[in-house]
Protein backbone atom coordinates (compact mmCIF):
# COMPACT_ATOMS: atom_id res chain seq x y z
CA UNK A 1 0.00 0.00 0.00
CA UNK A 2 1.12 3.54 -0.71
CA UNK A 3 -0.49 6.73 0.60
CA UNK A 4 0.29 10.04 -1.09
CA UNK A 5 -0.73 12.77 1.33
CA UNK A 6 -2.62 15.76 -0.03
CA UNK A 7 -0.21 18.59 -0.69
CA UNK A 8 2.85 16.32 -0.65
CA UNK A 9 3.48 16.61 -4.40
CA UNK A 10 4.44 19.99 -5.88
CA UNK A 11 2.08 21.79 -8.24
CA UNK A 12 3.30 22.30 -11.80
CA UNK A 13 2.65 25.14 -14.22
CA UNK A 14 1.02 23.95 -17.45
CA UNK A 15 3.67 24.23 -20.20
CA UNK A 16 3.02 26.96 -22.79
CA UNK A 17 3.53 24.44 -25.61
CA UNK A 18 0.52 22.43 -24.38
CA UNK A 19 -1.77 25.14 -22.95
CA UNK A 20 -3.11 28.61 -23.65
CA UNK A 21 -3.51 30.72 -20.49
CA UNK A 22 -2.79 29.93 -16.85
CA UNK A 23 -3.05 26.24 -15.94
CA UNK A 24 -1.95 24.44 -12.75
CA UNK A 25 -1.37 20.68 -12.66
CA UNK A 26 -1.45 18.88 -9.32
CA UNK A 27 -0.25 15.28 -9.75
CA UNK A 28 -2.36 12.64 -8.01
CA UNK A 29 -0.76 9.35 -9.07
CA UNK A 30 1.62 7.88 -11.62
CA UNK A 31 1.59 4.27 -12.78
CA UNK A 32 3.71 1.65 -11.06
CA UNK A 33 4.25 -1.37 -13.34
CA UNK A 34 2.30 -3.33 -14.28
CA UNK A 35 -0.32 -0.58 -13.81
CA UNK A 36 -0.41 2.10 -16.50
CA UNK A 37 -2.99 4.63 -15.26
CA UNK A 38 -2.06 8.18 -14.17
CA UNK A 39 -4.18 10.98 -12.77
CA UNK A 40 -3.95 14.67 -11.93
CA UNK A 41 -6.08 17.62 -10.80
CA UNK A 42 -5.91 20.27 -13.52
CA UNK A 43 -7.10 23.83 -12.86
CA UNK A 44 -7.69 26.24 -15.74
CA UNK A 45 -8.08 29.96 -15.10
CA UNK A 46 -10.82 31.72 -17.15
CA UNK A 47 -10.10 31.39 -20.87
CA UNK A 48 -7.30 28.84 -20.38
CA UNK A 49 -7.35 25.61 -22.37
CA UNK A 50 -5.31 22.72 -23.68
CA UNK A 51 -3.94 22.48 -27.19
CA UNK A 52 -5.61 19.94 -29.48
CA UNK A 53 -4.41 16.47 -28.50
CA UNK A 54 -5.13 12.73 -28.53
CA UNK A 55 -4.55 9.89 -26.08
CA UNK A 56 -3.47 6.43 -27.28
CA UNK A 57 -5.78 4.68 -24.77
CA UNK A 58 -8.34 7.44 -24.24
CA UNK A 59 -8.92 9.88 -21.38
CA UNK A 60 -11.53 10.39 -18.67
CA UNK A 61 -12.22 13.82 -17.16
CA UNK A 62 -14.22 14.34 -13.96
CA UNK A 63 -15.21 17.99 -13.49
CA UNK A 64 -14.93 19.00 -9.84
CA UNK A 65 -15.36 22.79 -9.84
CA UNK A 66 -16.31 25.74 -12.04
CA UNK A 67 -17.49 25.77 -15.62
CA UNK A 68 -15.55 24.57 -18.64
CA UNK A 69 -15.64 23.69 -22.29
CA UNK A 70 -14.73 20.62 -24.34
CA UNK A 71 -14.71 19.90 -28.05
CA UNK A 72 -13.88 16.91 -30.17
CA UNK A 73 -12.72 17.46 -33.72
CA UNK A 74 -15.71 18.14 -35.96
CA UNK A 75 -18.12 18.52 -33.04
CA UNK A 76 -19.62 21.51 -31.24
CA UNK A 77 -18.04 23.24 -28.24
CA UNK A 78 -19.87 21.84 -25.20
CA UNK A 79 -20.18 23.25 -21.67
CA UNK A 80 -19.10 21.06 -18.74
CA UNK A 81 -19.88 21.49 -15.03
CA UNK A 82 -19.11 19.78 -11.68
CA UNK A 83 -20.16 16.15 -11.64
CA UNK A 84 -19.84 15.74 -15.42
CA UNK A 85 -17.70 12.82 -16.56
CA UNK A 86 -16.25 13.06 -20.06
CA UNK A 87 -14.71 10.14 -21.97
CA UNK A 88 -12.55 10.68 -25.04
CA UNK A 89 -11.94 7.41 -26.91
CA UNK A 90 -8.42 6.40 -28.00
CA UNK A 91 -7.11 8.64 -30.77
CA UNK A 92 -10.00 11.15 -30.64
CA UNK A 93 -8.65 14.67 -31.30
CA UNK A 94 -10.00 17.06 -28.67
CA UNK A 95 -9.35 19.94 -26.28
CA UNK A 96 -10.72 21.06 -22.90
CA UNK A 97 -10.47 24.08 -20.65
CA UNK A 98 -12.23 26.77 -18.64
CA UNK A 99 -15.12 28.94 -19.75
CA UNK A 100 -14.24 32.49 -20.87
CA UNK A 101 -15.16 34.06 -17.51
CA UNK A 102 -15.04 31.11 -15.07
CA UNK A 103 -12.22 28.85 -13.89
CA UNK A 104 -12.62 25.06 -14.08
CA UNK A 105 -10.95 22.13 -12.34
CA UNK A 106 -11.11 18.51 -13.41
CA UNK A 107 -9.43 15.24 -12.56
CA UNK A 108 -7.74 13.86 -15.69
CA UNK A 109 -7.18 10.09 -15.88
CA UNK A 110 -5.35 8.38 -18.73
CA UNK A 111 -3.37 5.23 -19.43
CA UNK A 112 0.12 4.91 -20.83
CA UNK A 113 0.81 2.87 -23.96
CA UNK A 114 4.51 2.10 -24.40
CA UNK A 115 5.30 4.98 -22.02
CA UNK A 116 3.14 7.54 -23.86
CA UNK A 117 -0.09 9.10 -22.49
CA UNK A 118 -0.70 11.99 -24.91
CA UNK A 119 0.14 13.32 -28.36
CA UNK A 120 0.11 17.13 -28.34
CA UNK A 121 -0.97 18.90 -31.52
CA UNK A 122 -1.62 22.52 -32.58
CA UNK A 123 -2.99 25.23 -30.28
CA UNK A 124 -6.74 25.83 -30.20
CA UNK A 125 -7.59 29.07 -32.01
CA UNK A 126 -9.70 31.73 -30.33
CA UNK A 127 -12.30 31.10 -33.06
CA UNK A 128 -12.51 27.37 -32.16
CA UNK A 129 -12.52 28.13 -28.43
CA UNK A 130 -15.38 30.63 -28.71
CA UNK A 131 -17.35 28.24 -30.90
Amino acid sequence: MEIKRGGSQPSLKGPADWFTGAVRIDPLFQPSAPARTAGAWVTFEPGARTAWHTHPLGQTLIVTAGCGRVQREGGPVEEIRPGDVIWFPPGEKHWHGAAPTTAMTHVAIQESLDGKVVDWLEKVSDEDYLG
